[in-house]
């Protein structure tokens, strides 16, 4: 099915459906985490995103996408701290948990790392203080300068066309890491 964008009159940016932003932002495949946080109070707070990437090498930076409405947001701002936790392929309840799903049987597990709540077991972990914040639209992005982290060879969830799923594993190939230039 195609669909493209309309300008709405000569010299315009063209208008974007919302239904069709959804469609072609959802043809990317991502990893699914829980962005944690400390709630005022002492108790932790996690949400389900997919919006989180890599920023930076040199220095080591990540970005989470937070939408300004969302609970997160406000405890980011206030913490300085968020942990982002990157579940793996059997985390399914986890995600649709927080993601909102409270009528599940979940028990999340969670141990602080570099003052930062994070899961204690899942694909790998996170924990950044908040280096710089940037507007975009209805969301901040929230860039993170990495405290601490740590990788299991658990193989990640993904998400893709509003769908869970799992990586097919290529058995004995290497994919060789990218050169940069």
């Amino acid at each position: 099915m195609r669909h493209e964008a309309k300008a709405s009159s000569a010299g315009q940016k063209p208008k974007i459906e919302l239904e069709l932003f959804r469609r072609a932002m959802g043809a990317f495949a991502t990893g699914v985490t829980l962005v944690t946080v400390d709630e005022a109070g002492g108790a932790i707070h996690a949400m389900t995103a997919n919006a989180f990437m890599s920023g930076s090498l040199e220095p080591p930076l990540c970005v989470v996408s937070i939408a300004k409405r969302a609970h997160t947001h406000d405890m980011i701002r206030r913490a300085r701290r968020f942990g982002v936790n990157i579940l793996g392929a059997d985390q399914e309840d986890l995600a649709l948990f927080f993601a909102g799903k409270k009528s599940l049987d979940v028990e999340a597990r969670f141990r602080r790392v570099a003052d930062t709540p994070l899961l204690q077991d899942c694909a790998a972990r996170i924990a950044a203080s908040v280096a710089n914040e940037c507007d975009c639209g209805d969301h901040t992005l929230f860039l993170g300068a990495i405290l601490h982290m740590d990788v299991s060879d658990r193989p990640p969830l993904i998400y893709h066309r509003s769908a869970f799923g799992a990586l097919a594993p290529r058995i004995g190939e290497r994919v060789p890491a990218p050169e940069f230039w």
